[in-house]
């Protein structure tokens, strides 16, 4: 099995990576291991009492991300897993990578960051310094 990672931030951008994995599996040469992973900020300091709360916000908005890109995916009848993490994207999709042992990363260009990401993006930036297997940008 081929690991594929698609990070997820619940944009049109990063739907049409999904969507451009759902036109290109014939191209794949062996099965695909898909994963769909979304990142979540954490809350800066801490706040007593409500790490069940937040818990539950993160998997919350995570799931709402992710909605999209897994209809695409269930529709096309392809088989995935997906994560949710929180941190920094960058620093949580290259853990996630070594981690899964992912031999793909297939992300969009620009997500939902702020006007910052003028070129390439600041999360595609990070991951392409932080992981040593191919990434696959799609605009």
């Amino acid at each position: 099995m081929f690991r594929v990672l698609i990070p997820v931030d619940g944009s049109e951008n990063s739907l049409r990576a999904v969507k451009f994995v759902i036109r290109k599996l014939p191209l794949y040469k062996e099965p695909l291991e898909l994963h769909l992973l979304n990142v979540q900020h954490s809350f800066p300091g801490t706040i007593r009492g409500v790490h069940r709360e937040a818990e539950q916000f993160h998997h919350d908005e995570g799931t709402k991300a992710l909605a999209e890109a897994r209809k695409a995916l269930d529709a096309a009848g392809v088989k995935y897993v997906y994560h949710i993490g929180i941190g920094d994207s960058g620093e949580v999709i290259a853990h996630f990578v070594r981690e899964k042992e992912i031999e793909q990363v297939v992300m969009s260009t620009r997500g939902l960051g702020s006007v910052a990401n003028m070129l390439l993006g600041s999360v595609a930036n990070k991951v392409l310094e932080l992981v040593d297997v191919p990434v696959l940008l799609v605009k």
